[in-house]
Parts: structure tokens; sequence; C-alpha cells
């Protein structure tokens, strides 16, 4: 119930806070802190996409509006790299659609599939966009927590299923706790996805993150027709700020993402999806190269934190690049998150807006992390749990 004409939507008003400007406010109070906080990596777009800007600009049909699906030639390439590294065999001209990153995608998604009061699956911890894009399209998160080592818990998640379910969303590599699926755990979903009539999103922004032999899996390759596939080029090619991200859908749901996309966005941005383009050419190489320094700085971060098994536990991580810790407190994450912050310089971000109420659990991280950060970071986020939590 509204409390008077002029206040917000119910739908509105039950969507959480975001959490990453709140912490960004307490470090902008803070100068020098160290963020363990926001999920980017620490190098930017290629080179040579950068430096074919110029060809942008001085071309006039480049300043008008493109497609509402995206620039057909970016389509084209991903159905390409979908084919090659995916196994997924989408039609671009209706099976994929550009979005403003790969949460525009999830909405548009939720969109498509949800009435008001349906509900859709989340493994908890979940992806806090996730769980707000539901919410905000009048739509139920249905929370299923992962196991102790944070993978699938299939039988709670058969469990969870009832006559409004519409989806069960994985997301591996996994955002919050870097953990990476198994095939035959995200098969076994897929095949109860099809079992019971429902639709299995899969959000693979991290698949070129993973470490010590695990490998991504991507359940649109196992066909059917139910799954929705959600990427992004922020992580891998360093374009977080250029909102570039995919939805690849089955054929039936056409029509209906072309609405919400025209409704949402009309017409993406054409700089972007060209600056898109010219880095997808350097390939999956491009993120590879990097991907030394970011494992030589997960090392450094994983030895400091098991070193310290009083204050931290710390589940198997292989994937993305967080570590998602629970700290032996007796109060909440996010007021801890807070003290981190003010009195340690060191941020990072609060359990429970991950969903997770019980226990005291904290997002490490470090992509964007160098060496000698990495350990100064780390070194202060020991020094002040101790220092907060000293009897």
């Amino acid at each position: 119930m509204k409390a008077g004409r002029f206040a917000p939507s119910n739908r509105a008003a039950g969507v959480q806070l975001p959490i990453i400007p709140i912490v960004a406010g307490w470090i902008a109070e803070t100068p020098g802190t160290i963020s363990l906080g926001q999920g980017v990596v620490h190098y930017g777009p290629p080179l040579a996409a950068l430096e074919a800007i110029p060809e942008f600009l001085a071309t006039v049909p480049h300043h008008q509006y493109i497609p509402d699906a995206g620039l057909p030639e970016l389509r084209k390439a991903f159905e390409g790299k979908l084919r090659a590294e995916n196994g997924i065999d989408a039609p671009f001209e209706r099976g994929i659609y550009v979005t403003i990153g790969a949460n525009q995608a999830f909405l548009n998604a939720v969109l498509a599939i949800c009435d008001p009061g349906d509900e859709v699956i989340l493994l908890s911890p979940y992806y806090f966009n996730h769980e707000m894009a539901i919410t905000l399209a009048s739509a139920v998160p249905v929370p299923v927590p992962v196991d102790e080592r944070l993978q699938p818990d299939l039988p709670a998640i058969a469990a969870a299923i009832t006559e409004r379910t519409r989806a069960i969303v994985t997301v591996s590599p996994n955002n919050p706790t870097g953990a990476v699926y198994p095939r035959e755990t995200l098969a076994a979903i897929h095949r109860l996805c099809a079992e019971r009539g429902i639709y299995h999103v899969s959000d693979e922004a991290y698949e070129y993150f993973t470490y010590d032999g695990a490998r991504h899996f991507s359940p649109g390759s196992l066909g059917g027709g139910h799954v929705i596939s959600l990427y992004s080029l922020s992580k891998a090619y360093g374009m977080a700020s250029w909102r570039v991200g995919f939805l690849v859908a089955p054929e039936h749901l056409h029509r209906d993402l072309m609405k919400i996309q025209d409704t949402v966005v009309v017409s993406g941005s054409a700089i972007s999806q060209f600056v898109g383009l010219r880095a997808m050419r350097e390939g999956r190489g491009y993120c590879a190269a990097h991907l030394p320094s970011l494992a030589r700085v997960r090392k450094e971060v994983l030895a400091r934190i098991e070193a310290v098994p009083d204050l931290v536990e710390v589940p198997p991580a292989t994937g993305a690049f967080y570590l998602f810790v629970k700290v032996n407190a007796g109060m909440s994450a996010i007021a801890l998150s807070e003290r981190l912050v003010r009195e340690h310089k060191v941020a990072v971000i609060p359990g429970e807006t991950f969903g997770v109420t019980r226990g005291c659990w904290l997002r490490i991280a470090y992509g964007s992390l160098r060496d000698e950060t990495a350990v100064e970071g780390i070194d202060r986020l020991i020094t002040g749990l101790r220092a907060i939590l000293a009897p």
C-alpha cells in the first residue's frame, strides 16, 4: 500500500538498494581506500579497437540509429564465436541480441518469460542484480542455497519447483563465489528444466576466467530450445564502461524480445558496439594473455587468506575473480564492511546483498588488482578483521 499520492511504486520499493554505490560512497569519504569490492579487470580494451574510433566518428551513418537487436556485423561475429567456442548454434537474425551489458540481457529475459507472480529459482548466494531484476519485473525470486562446497544442490533445486516456476538461473563461473559448476551438474539442471517445462537461464559472463584445471561449460550446447544464455564483453575485453552484452535465446521468444528491446533502448550505443566488434576480432587470446597476471594475484590472495583460518573460512573457488569467505564474527557483514572501509581503508562487499543472512560472509574481488596492491589490500583486510573482531 502506498503512503500517499507522491510515493514510489510498490514494485520499485521492493527492490534492494544497489550495494556498489553504497560502498563507493564509503570509499569516497575515506581517501586512500583499496577496493576489493567491484568486479572489474585491471586492463582495458584492445588497442586496435580503440584506434578504430576515428573511423567510426568520420562515418555519418554511424551517428544514426542502429537496428534494435544490435549491429548485424557484431551479432554475426558472436554467432561464429558461439559455434566455435561454446558449441551453440544460434542464428544471429532471430536468436542473438546485443544489450546494454549482461544485466539488461537478464532483465529482458525475465520480462519475456515471466508474468507477475511467476517464480525464478536463484542459487544462493546469488548475483544481486538478478534478484533485483526479478523483483522489478513483479516476479518472485526463490533462493535455493548451494552446498558447503558452493555447488548446486540438485535435490533442493528440484524440490523448489512449483507450478509458478518459470526458470532456474545458473551463473558459472560464479559471481559472487568464484565456483565453477561441472558439466555433469549443469547437464542435470538442463535435463530437469526440460522435464519440468521451464527455462534454464545460464549467465556466462566469466566464461574465460578459470583456474586450476577447471573448465567452463555452456548448457546451451545441449540444445532443447529452453536455454537462454547471457554473455558480456565487460570482463574478457576490459570493456565494463562500454556496456556491451549478449542475450542468446530460443527463436520462439524472438518477437517478444524485440518488443522489449524496442521499448527499453530502441537502439543501443553504436560506438560501443563498433568497438566491441573490433575487440572481438582479437579473439579470446586477448583475455588469455592477461590470465597469468590474474592467476598470480589470485594465488597471492588465497595464500594470505588461507593463512588465517582463525579469522576466515575459504570454500573452493576456481573461477571468475572472486573469493566468498566466511568470517568468524558475531556481527553483520554490512556493519563489518563499513568499519573495514572507515577504520582500515579496505573495501569488500557484504554477503547480505547476495542473499546470505546466516553467518558473516564477504566477497573479495581481485580482478582489478596488481601484485603489490593485492598484498597491501589483503594485509589491510586481515589487520582490520583482527582489530575489529578482537575480544
